[in-house]
Formats: structure tokens, C-alpha cells, sequence
């Protein structure tokens, strides 16, 4: 053993490579990425390592692997967990040889995600076991202990730190090397009663989880991360129940007080129940502070009934802890000294800080997706229009002044919502707009729903050639892999071609009269119709020299920052000036100013 300062999520990647880990793969989403990419950082070539096309793939590969006798992982973020729900449940009823742990992580806040679903809710759900850890050393050894539960029990199983967890930092213990475990697949052994899953199977496997998670329950009420903690003195009547990183917040809330019965729950589900009632034995209340959703709460409810104790248990439901968003230290502790009737805990006094710039997110500059709004924008403007957005750097797209994304579900959603448009108002100009990531990921069946089901719509594919939003992350698009291999780019306008839609063009947005006449002309179109803005995110590419403003030339009019809204175009001393430090160049402002004032760039 030795020690390493570690983020969460390089905690989990290091812990599931020391567990033995032979495949991992999954799809990127903040805040789960890092754990696939600090595996691949640290493979000794044993570990196949991929981005997979998205989070069913992963799952549905990571089982066969499974299957086969590998340990395998599979990472995604929780509204990920969405995309993989169909494989997943009929997998907890077939069940896996190998161990198989699925990271799902949650973003309490949400901070960077559409939704704050609570996967715990998943768990029972799926009916499969679900890990809980509360701290970077918890997630580095419960990773570890995940995968001998779920090979032991032949099942897959959940694991699930949320975003304080995964992208916080700790000096933690770490094993050597010669510490790893190597594990060894069998391999594939056939047995159809076994892998094939028919309704006769699945009514038996129905009954087995049943068992299995009764088993387990008592097992999980013996686990050392469950913990039930004495109050410091025999007299309080009162608990504290509590899981993940907001049990690290009660510690630090009780620290140095007379401190309440505290119960930590780190497997939500099976529910640890025995010892759930050795915890509300003598207890006349309990608080439970949990994220997201009141899955303790809950629990303990159900057991108070079952087993006719009378202790009264508070928090979301009886809105004694607030129902959506992050926890805090602060948060808890102040719902701590209200339930305990302390004081309100004191909070630092700290000098007065100048009140900040509010600065909303916005595309960076030179990012070409701002000259692929703007090239729309310009040739539908005066045309009832409407422009379907979806998940990724380009949702910024509905940001003032290009105020170009209408609706935003779900990745992939944008082009089936385009069709129903559509279809009720046949005379609006009906636009999706999708990146080459999300393309490959989940807005392919969408295309093959449009042409086949005779939809009048324009697909804009903004193809920058990554996976911007969540770190550059490659896609079969980009000619290369996690594994390090060059292989065959999949071309978008083949895919497109090849699934029937027959006019398919591929422009550069920055070049802005060509993308202005290209959108007018070819969504002017009868069906669907396909554009491709094919220009490279701006941060993969080295700048080239910024653009400059002839004050001689320029009237003020600040065209080039009300129709733009590009972050490298300032106001200073009441004129506008180029900010040089982030200009990339990219002259999308040279073309839009009306009196040429601007020049210099990459074509100078």
C-alpha cells in the first residue's frame, strides 16, 4: 500500500483495475468520464478499453464480456442509465459470470445535466444491488468490493457516487502493483437454459432475485460500510440516517458535539433492514439526510411498520430537508441543529467581496456551431421557423443574441420532435440540429423515422469532429479509438445516403455567404434533407492570428456583437475592441461587419 492524492472518479478507475478488471467501456457525460479515460491512462495493454457509440452498446458489450468470465465495468452518467434501461433490466433476470459493475453517476444540482434522477430508484427498479460510496478512500475500496458481490452473487450490480464524490480530491490508501488482482476469464460457455432468455427463464430468475435480495439484505445489514454509530450519550432519543457525500457532511456538522444515534447506509438497496432495526431500537426520532430522493426516509418508514416501532422519521417528505438540489455543509448542519434544537450553527464571518461580473454560458469564440446558428438564423430569417436543439456544446445555441434553440430534450430527441412539428404545422420550416457525437449516439433511428415515415425536415449535423461538451472524447467519426487504434472514420453523409435521405451537403459554416445560400436552397427542399457544418471545435485547433478593428472605419454599431455574441468581441472606453487573448481568428466577424472595419485573421 501506498498513498496517492487522487480524484474520485481516478479512485474508482484505479480501485476497478486493481480489482482485475479486463473490460471497461461506456459513453462520456460529466460527471462520470474520467473513471473510463484514468483506465485507459493506466492500462498495461490487459484491459480493453472503448468509447462505445452510446450507453446501451456499453452495456450490452459489457455483458457479453460478462458473460465470458471477464470483470468488466460500464461507466455512464445517470441520465445515461435511461439510454441502457432495456438491457438492463432484462440482464439482472439473466444474470453474469464474471463480475460486472455498472458506474452510474449522480448529479445532485443538477451542475451539468438535464435532469437530478435519483439512481437508487434504479436499483430497486432493476432489482439489483446498488453501492453507495460516501469519499474518494470509500469509492477506491468499495469498487474493489463491488465486483466480489457481484461475482459472487452472478449479478451485475450498481455502483454510484454522485458528483461531490467523483470530482473530489483526497490523499487515500492505494495499492502496489504486485497487489493487483489478475483475473482470468473462462471464457463463453454455451447453455441456451442459461443466456436465452425466454418467459419460462425469466419467471424462475423472477423468483431467484426475490430470494437473492432477501439474502442479501441480511448480508448487506453485516457489511462494514453500513455503519451504526452510538450516540455519545446513552440518554438522546434521537438518530441521524444518512448515505454518500452527505454522510461526510453530518461528520463534520456533529464534530465535537453530543452526537445522536447516526446511521450510515452505503447499499440502498437490498435495504440492509436488520440493521436498519438495531439503528431505530430506542429512538424516538430520526432525520434523514439524503441526495437525491428519500429512498432512506422511505425504508425506514416501511420498517417502523413492519416492525410496529414508533419512532417518527423526518426529512423530504415532511419537509424537514429540502427536497431537490445539493447538499451542503452548511445545509445539513443547519437541518441538524433543528432537529436536535441546537443553536443555528455560526457561519464564518468573511470580509465583503465586490460583486461579481454575471457571465452566462456561452460558445467560445471561433467556435464554428456560432456560425452555424447564425448561417440558419439569416437564411429562414422572415420564414416561420422552428429549430429543435439537443444535448451538447450547441444547446448554448439558444443563448441571446442567436437565440436558435427552440426546444431541448434528450440526446437525439431534437429530430423526432422536428417530425411532430412538423406534422401539425405543415407550414413551418422544420430544423434539428445535432452534433456528430450525438449523431452516432442516438440520432440515427430518429433519421431512419423521418424518411421512412415521409417527414418534411432540414437535419443540421454540426460536425467539429469530437466530443466537445464532455472533453474531447473520440466517435466513430473521428478515425480513432481508446484503444489507440487509426481505423475507418464512419462517414456521416454515407450513413445518411445509405438510410435514404437524397440530398445530403456538407459546408463550411464559416465561410458564411456559401452556408447562408446552401440552407436557403436546400431547405427549400420537399422531405428530408440533410446539411453538414463541417468545421473543427475551436480548441483542437492551433488559432490563427486574431482579427483587428480599423477604428477609422468602424461606426460603432456593435453589429458584430448583437447578431454574434462571441465572447472575443468586447466594449472598452465605450468602443468595440478585440479581445486578442481569446480571437482565434476565425473571421466570422469580418463578414457580418457591414462597413468591412474588421480584417486580419486566418486569411491574412
Amino acid at each position: 500500500m501506498h498513498k496517492e492524492f487522487l480524484m474520485g472518479n481516478a479512485a474508482i478507475a484505479r480501485g476497478a483495475v486493481a480489482a482485475g478488471l479486463n473490460l471497461i467501456c461506456g459513453y462520456p457525460g460529466t460527471p462520470s468520464t474520467e473513471v473510463l479515460e484514468t483506465t485507459a491512462k493506466n492500462n498495461d495493454g490487459s484491459i480493453y478499453v472503448e468509447w462505445s457509440v452510446n450507453e446501451k452498446a456499453a452495456l450490452e458489450l459489457g455483458a457479453g464480456a460478462a458473460y465470458s468470465g471477464a470483470r468488466s465495468m460500464v461507466t455512464m452518467k445517470q441520465v445515461g442509465l435511461n439510454v441502457a434501461s432495456d438491457p438492463l433490466m432484462s440482464l439482472a433476470y439473466i444474470g453474469v459470470k464474471g463480475g460486472m459493475v455498472i458506474m452510474v453517476a449522480d448529479d445532485p444540482g443538477p451542475i451539468s445535466s438535464q435532469t437530478e434522477q435519483d439512481t437508487r430508484h434504479f436499483a430497486s427498479f432493476s432489482k439489483l444491488p446498488c453501492f453507495d460510496p460516501s469519499s474518494v478512500q470509500e469509492a477506491y475500496d468499495m469498487i474493489q468490493e463491488a465486483f466480489e458481490y457481484s461475482e459472487k452473487y452472478n449479478t451485475p450490480v450498481l455502483f454510484r457516487p454522485t458528483t461531490r464524490v467523483c470530482h473530489g480530491y483526497a490523499s487515500i490508501n492505494v495499492k502496489d502493483k504486485e497487489e493487483y488482482r489478475v483475473n482470468a476469464p473462462e471464457g463463453f460457455v454455451k447453455d441456451s437454459s442459461k443466456w436465452v432468455i425466454f418467459p419460462r427463464l425469466s419467471y424462475n430468475a423472477h423468483m431467484h432475485i426475490e430470494k437473492r435480495n432477501a439474502e442479501l439484505s441480511d448480508v448487506f445489514s453485516e457489511y462494514s460500510r453500513n455503519l451504526v454509530i452510538p450516540a455519545s450519550e446513552s440518554s438522546c432519543r434521537k438518530g441521524i440516517a444518512s448515505h454518500g457525500i452527505s454522510y461526510t457532511y453530518v461528520q463534520e456538522a456533529l464534530e465535537g458535539k453530543s452526537a445522536p444515534k447516526v446511521f450510515k447506509v452505503s447499499t440502498p438497496f437490498p435495504f440492509p433492514e436488520k440493521m436498519a432495526v438495531e439503528f431505530l431500537s430506542g429512538l424516538d426520532e430520526v432525520l434523514c439526510i439524503e441526495e437525491l430522493d428519500p429512498i432512506i426516509e422511505r425504508e425506514l418508514t416501511y420498517v417502523c411498520g413492519k416492525y410496529h416501532l414508533s419512532t417518527k422519521i423526518y426529512g423530504k417528505l415532511t419537509g424537514n430537508v429540502k427536497t431537490a438540489g445539493e447538499n451542503t455543509c452548511d445545509s445539513v448542519a443547519e437541518n441538524i441543529a433543528s432537529f436536535i434544537g441546537w443553536e443555528k450553527p455560526d457561519t464564518a464571518v468573511l470580509p465583503e467581496t465586490p460583486e461579481l461580473p454575471v457571465r452566462p454560458p456561452v460558445l467560445c469564440a471561433g467556435c464554428p456551431h456560432r456560425a452555424s446558428f447564425f448561417a440558419v438564423k439569416t437564411a429562414m430569417k422572415g420564414k416561420k421557423s422552428v429549430f429543435c436543439g439537443d444535448i451538447g456544446c450547441y444547446t448554448l445555441g439558444n443563448a441571446m443574441p442567436l437565440d436558435m434553440v427552440d426546444t431541448c430534450l434528450c440526446m437525439g430527441a431534437g429530430v423526432n420532435i422536428t417530425q411532430g412539428i412538423g406534422k401539425i404545422e405543415p407550414d413551418t420550416s422544420c430544423f434539428a440540429f445535432v452534433g456528430d457525437s450525438t449523431f452516432f449516439a442516438s440520432a440515427i433511428t430518429g433519421v431512419v423515422n423521418a424518411v421512412y415515415n415521409q417527414a418534411d425536415m432540414t437535419l443540421i449535423v454540426l460536425d467539429n469532429s469530437t466530443t466537445a461538451m464532455t472533453g474531447h472524447q473520440p466517435h466513430p467519426g473521428t478515425g480513432r479509438t481508446m484503444m489507440g487504434q487509426v481505423v475507418d472514420k464512419v462517414d456521416i453523409s454515407a450513413v445518411l445516403r445509405g438510410v435514404g435521405v437524397k440530398t445530403v451537403e456538407t459546408v463550411n459554416p464559416l465561410e458564411l455567404d456559401k452556408a447562408v445560400e446552401t440552407v436557403k436552397r436546400v431547405s427549400a427542399e420537399k422531405g428530408v434533407k440533410a446539411i453538414i457544418f463541417k468545421s473543427p471545435c475551436a480548441v483542437l485547433i492551433k488559432p490563427d492570428k486574431p482579427v483587428t478593428i480599423d477604428e477609422s472605419k468602424c461606426i460603432n454599431c456593435k453589429k458584430c456583437i448583437n447578431s454574434l455574441g462571441c465572447p472575443g468581441i468586447i466594449i472598452a472606453d465605450g468602443k468595440v475592441k478585440i479581445d486578442s487573448s481569446l480571437c482565434t481568428g476565425c473571421r466570422l466577424c469580418t463578414q457580418v461587419c457591414p462597413v468591412n472595419a474588421i480584417g486580419g485573421g486566418c486569411n491574412e
